[in-house]
């Protein structure tokens, strides 16, 4: 028995750590778990936030693209094909800058971004084909925005869109 008393502070000691151990290992499980979940979290808040930055500038890209802004653009001292030429040049640079906001952005939107795009530079040749003579800068812009104007408006039906879709997002 005497034996058996040598061992019985170990006992004790082992019957005391074993549920100490088992709460410990629980409180570290659990906060793993609740940091993986912090982490998806902080994930989701951060992809949220790219694609609320990618609609804002992809409506801003549709605001530039505008008739009435882009006619305001350059030197009223250029010819008419001297500033369809600049135009175009300045609306496919900027596409270009924002084409990797189509990975935050649904494909209909992007496809409605594009479109708006094309329809922008479509509309500068058709109206300089329009013409029967050489216009003036000032008679092309002119024309340029009314032509836009009793056409349907799809620049302000994408914006539209893009506001929808950004409050189902966020």
């Amino acid at each position: 028995m005497t034996s058996f008393s040598g061992y019985l502070p170990y006992a004790f000691a082992l019957i005391i750590a074993i549920p100490f151990l088992v709460l410990l290992r629980q409180f570290v499980f659990t906060y793993i778990k609740l940091k993986e979940q912090e982490i998806k979290l902080l994930s989701i808040k951060s992809n949220s936030e790219n694609k609320t930055q990618s609609y804002e500038r992809m409506t801003l890209f549709l605001e530039r693209i505008k008739p009435s802004n882009l006619v305001q653009k350059f030197d009223k001292g250029l010819a008419v094909h001297e500033f369809i030429f600049l135009t175009e040049k300045s609306i496919n640079e900027e596409f270009e800058y924002n084409s990797s906001q189509q990975l935050y952005l649904t494909k209909n939107s992007w496809k409605n971004i594009v479109d708006s795009k094309n329809a922008v530079i479509d509309l500068l040749h058709k109206t300089y084909e329009g013409f029967s003579s050489s216009p003036n800068l000032d008679e092309f812009k002119t024309v340029f925005i009314m032509n836009y104007m009793n056409s349907e408006d799809y620049i302000s039906a994408t914006i539209e869109d893009l506001r929808r879709e950004i409050l189902i997002i966020a």
